[in-house]
């Protein structure tokens, strides 16, 4: 059989994921829970890991390489950050060691942009960066990471620029549910409605100023013409995910195109925001992403 070389955690604010890996990248074993940094400072996150460890049969000696907000300054171990501009290989350098454990169990750190203008910070993306573009790669690339609160990361030979975060997951869940706007989408079945969506993206994307506007009128629309609660959800949908692409593609986009590093359905969703706008786009799965960047931290750390 072949035998486990680390484990590797992704650890973010409401979410768990942790792989059992071998030399070879190969997963052997996989936990997911919604015990993220919120739920682990409460229990104990000593605790959390052991408990998933004994689950998957990991070996006492087996290390641990972690990314996400578990190294937060609010999390188990403050990891810190690498300042942009930020090489990736920089990343993997810093990796915090967490004390008092009998297994080594250390914690990359996060990405700061220390600009008065543009402050920002990500933890658990700069990994996914690492598992998508390599450590050394020449040439500029423009990356999308959407989520609870989005990416758009310019990099350039390897070394992080600039980024930008956008609330665009976070409001979605405010705006659909703590607003009259809950009343257009209450019921809504699994159904798409692509065309809605696309219509949203598109308007929201050549007038972003009007996005209060935009946003209301997914319920004056059904009011007065009809339509179904999920026509709402997408409308409001594409609404928020055209501002934010209207904000990352006011630069200049590489002549490769966008990197967008998702899954599931917000990558179904992003895929066809950038189809409305005739984006060419070059996608990358998020679990891939973040198991490759931690397999490239765990052998820079332990592979002597």
């Amino acid at each position: 059989m072949t035998e486990p070389a680390y484990v590797a955690v992704d650890w973010g604010t409401s979410s768990f994921r942790l792989w059992l890996v071998d030399r070879t990248g190969r997963v052997l074993a996989e936990r997911r829970s919604d015990e993220g940094m919120l739920a682990a400072a409460k229990a104990g996150f000593a605790g959390v890991l052991q408990s998933h460890l004994t689950a998957v049969e990991a070996p006492d000696h087996l290390p641990v390489l972690v990314c996400g907000m578990a190294g937060a300054r609010t999390g188990w171990v403050e990891a810190g950050y690498v300042d942009t501009p930020a090489p990736l290989s920089a990343v993997l350098k810093q990796a915090a060691r967490v004390p008092g454990q009998t297994r080594d169990i250390r914690i990359l750190p996060g990405i700061a942009q220390r600009d008065a203008n543009a402050p920002d910070v990500m933890r658990g993306e700069e990994t996914q960066l690492v598992g998508t573009l390599g450590l050394g790669a020449a040439g500029e690339a423009l990356v999308c990471m959407p989520g609870t609160h989005s990416k758009w990361v310019h990099v350039q030979d390897g070394t992080v620029a600039h980024f930008s975060t956008f609330m665009t997951g976070e409001l979605f869940s405010v705006v659909s549910r703590e607003t009259i706007l809950s009343l257009a989408v209450a019921g809504a079945d699994d159904a798409e409605d692509v065309a809605s969506f696309k219509t949203a993206v598109i308007a929201a994307f050549n007038a972003p100023a009007f996005t209060a506007n935009l946003l209301f009128g997914a319920r004056s629309r059904q009011l007065l013409f009809g339509g179904t609660p999920a026509a709402a959800r997408e409308t409001l949908s594409g609404t928020l995910i055209g501002v934010e692409l209207a904000a990352g593609l006011s630069g200049t986009v590489p002549k490769s195109g966008m990197t967008l590093i998702a899954s599931g359905r917000l990558a179904m969703l992003y895929r066809h925001a950038f189809e409305a706008l005739s984006v060419a786009v070059t996608s990358v799965d998020a679990d891939e992403a973040v198991r490759r960047g931690l397999s490239m931290a765990a052998a820079s750390i332990w592979t002597k």
